[in-house]
């Protein structure tokens, strides 16, 4: 395992370009499994996550081809085992993935249950009890998930007790191949549940609403994609890159953005003081930090909402705020872990249940600290670059699941960061 080394406090100018999102590019990769012919994308981000995703479709019997500085993947879809096992699927909880494609083309699958977090549950229940009002058997045994279509796939109504993205994104895949239609209430409105949606539309599936709460999908044959998929601009990252410029206090320009994704998160922090420009339809983003910081309530959603997976980096920027700000997690429960690390650089943070309450401002002081997930160690690089002396981030494999080379992108802006295996 690596540690970043950060010497703080730091001052960074410079052009960001923004990786693909990694969030879209695992359903769009896993969608590939429905066709017969070669698919391939682009805007591909280098991230572990991406490469446990082929390493799982290579088990499957997939032929894949990776040209990682072009950011290009091709899959060639020969399954010869409907099974995704622990081994990999452990690794990522986007594994659960593979359930809905199987299903939908070859009839079954055995799939683990996933992980690759520690930030909570993220239990599958909806998604096999939604399996099985559409003709699938499902089972349960061993850690695994076991299903079949003894007859066929039926179209279904289908409620979400709770938003689920990545339960949606499953129905998604087995809708577009069953008889029928399918209606699906309380979807997620995500825009990379909307990505994945719009590509089965561009190969040939019938699906309406996409974007909304209730998306109807007409069961439809697919047609293999003729044209690479371009994989959309990572918000998260985008959000990430503001948060970093905002507590430097030094500007930066980011490339390659979607703005229009980004609502909630823009609103938060020019609430804060920053201000922000959009240029170019929103695909180029100016960040212009403030002298002080207001402090903010602050309450994650599903989309449009404040994302959850933005709340570690707000959470450490409102410790430059002037006054009290408070967090409310509403996703995850136990998605706190990130407040330990940071009180022992200085921050002044009390969690009650799934509420923090921020005292700022604070100057941090560099330590020893450990990530804890993905988006938890990205908060932590950010506080390292705002900490006076020495900052050691051990457990970074979280942050190379789902940020490319953030190490390398802040040294070309000034950081003094080091990559040591540990």
């Amino acid at each position: 395992m690596d540690s970043l080394i950060i010497e703080g406090p730091s001052k960074l100018s410079g052009i960001v370009d923004v990786s693909g999102s990694k969030n879209s590019a695992l359903p769009l990769l896993f969608a590939s499994i429905l066709f017969d012919e070669k698919v391939t994308y682009e805007n591909i981000p280098r991230l572990w996550d991406i490469e446990s995703t082929l390493s799982l479709l290579r088990i499957m019997g997939c032929a894949t081809e990776w040209a990682k500085e072009l950011g290009r993947v091709s899959i060639f879809p020969t399954i010869t085992k409907k099974e995704a096992p622990y081994e990999l699927v452990k690794k990522m909880r986007a594994g659960i993935l593979a359930l809905g494609p199987l299903v939908a083309k070859y009839g079954e699958a055995k799939v683990s249950l996933p992980g690759g977090c520690a930030i909570g549950a993220r239990p599958v229940n909806y998604h096999i009890e939604a399996l099985r009002k559409m003709g699938v058997t499902v089972e349960v045994e061993e850690g695994y998930i076991h299903a079949t279509v003894k007859n066929k796939l039926v179209g279904a109504e289908i409620f979400f007790p709770e938003v689920t993205v990545t339960g949606t994104e499953n129905l998604l895949y087995v809708a577009v191949m069953a008889e029928g239609t399918t209606l699906l209430q309380n979807a997620a409105c995500e825009p990379e549940v909307v990505a994945l949606g719009e590509f089965l539309k561009s190969c040939g599936a019938k699906i309406s609403g996409l974007g909304t709460q209730t998306v109807t999908i007409q069961g439809s044959k697919l047609k293999s994609p003729v044209k690479p998929i371009a994989i959309p601009p990572d918000r998260i990252e985008a959000g990430t890159w503001i948060s970093i410029s905002l507590a430097t206090r030094c500007p930066l320009e980011l490339n390659h953005c979607d703005s229009s994704q980004m609502t909630s998160v823009l609103s938060a922090f020019r609430q804060m003081g920053a201000k922000i420009e959009e240029l170019n339809q929103g695909t180029i983003l100016k960040i212009t930090p403030a002298d002080k910081y207001l402090p903010l309530h602050i309450e994650t959603a599903p989309y449009p909402g404040f994302p959850t997976d933005m709340q570690a980096q707000i959470l450490t920027l409102l410790c430059l705020a002037e006054g009290r700000s408070t967090v409310v997690e509403s996703i995850f429960e136990n998605r706190f872990m990130h407040v330990a690390e940071l009180q022992r650089l200085g921050a002044k943070i009390e969690v009650n249940g799934n509420i923090a309450s921020i005292e700022g401002p604070v100057k941090f002081q560099g330590a020893p600290i450990m990530a804890t997930d993905l988006r938890a160690s990205a908060c932590l690089v950010l506080a390292g670059l705002i900490s006076k002396g020495t900052t050691r981030v051990s457990r970074i494999y979280h942050l190379d699941r789902g940020y490319q080379r953030l190490d390398e992108k802040l040294r070309r802006l000034g950081a003094k960061i080091t990559r040591v295996a540990e």
